[in-house]
């Protein structure tokens, strides 16, 4: 393992989804959205991290692996002797589902037990997914993304709202999003993170909070905008042949950050095409498949700037 410390860093979840897909037949696969944007990120070449605890039993070694394979910095992972966290998806057209993780591994992630110097290193750090809504973990993230940001490493924030994002998480929300830098949310998350069908309302009050962040704003086949104070881009994705859905969330925002980091020449409505792109190609693939950069790059020209 390399000896370089990661240039991008996702702090949060890991988990394993069970699915059921008959009467009495399930699937597991692993998963996490703050896990899947690291995966997103290492996908793309950038050297990346997911600091996060999971547990020692089959399905954190199965996470444990999937983590490896996906070449992230395994000093980052920890394992502490608690029971894994599972999302049981009891229906999925509409999706149904609950938690089970009552002090499992995830909630027992130990900032202080990270490689040494990494906050020196780190470029953007990504916060995301249930492990802000899941306590005492939440406390810790967000202590850690106040120390980061003190000392100047940028955040990148995702609500991506779940269900256990009730009237409690509303502090979190405020929280965070004032100290991210970039802030990724749908139109499916503003209408569940303030309850409420007036989705222009609640994406106004969310940037009212902090007017000096960027806002990646996603609607799915209709596309995606930027905001930042006055000004805003807009981009609608190419032509494709859905295959899956899942993980085109977590590879949008990935994508924004790559471009970011690695187009520096780009402009704001160019990183916005490149976020796009990247959240299309997660769309070719069944399951939260990371795209490739060939694939955002040729599906990028394919976007349209609005």
């Amino acid at each position: 393992m390399s000896t370089t410390l990661p240039r991008f860093v996702a702090a949060g979840e890991a988990l394993t989804d069970i699915i059921r897909t008959g009467e009495d037949t399930w699937v597991t696969k692993t998963g996490g959205a703050t896990w899947n944007v690291a995966r997103v990120m290492a996908k793309l070449g950038v050297p990346s991290a997911f600091a996060g605890a999971v547990s020692r039993d089959i399905f954190g070694q199965a996470l444990r692996q999937a983590t490896e394979d996906a070449q992230l910095d395994m000093r980052f992972l920890q394992q502490p002797d608690k029971s894994p966290l599972l999302a049981i998806v009891h229906e999925t057209q509409p999706p149904k589902y609950f938690f089970i993780g009552d002090d499992s591994a995830d909630l027992h992630f130990d900032p202080s037990l990270l490689p040494t110097g990494w906050e020196g290193a780190v470029e953007w750090v990504h916060f995301c997914g249930v492990s802000l809504a899941r306590q005492p973990l939440a406390g810790k993230l967000v202590a850690l993304a106040e120390k980061l940001k003190a000392a100047g490493v940028k955040i990148s924030y995702d609500p991506n709202f779940r269900v256990l994002m009730d009237e409690h998480y509303d502090p979190i929300l405020n929280a965070m999003t004032r100290l991210a830098d970039i802030v990724k949310v749908s139109d499916e998350d503003l209408a569940g993170l303030f309850r409420t069908h007036d989705i222009d309302t609640a994406f106004d009050t969310l940037r009212s909070w902090n007017p000096n962040a960027a806002f990646l704003y996603t609607r799915g086949e209709e596309g995606a905008s930027i905001h930042i104070g006055e000004q805003s881009w807009s981009a609608k994705p190419p032509k494709i042949e859905v295959i899956d859905s899942v993980g085109a969330g977590d590879a949008s925002i990935g994508g924004f950050l790559y471009s970011l980091m690695y187009h520096t020449d780009h402009t704001w409505a160019e990183h916005l095409r490149y976020s796009v792109a990247a959240g299309a190609g997660a769309c070719l693939s069944a399951g939260a498949k990371p795209p490739s950069v060939e694939q955002i790059e040729a599906l990028y020209q394919q976007t349209t700037a609005l």
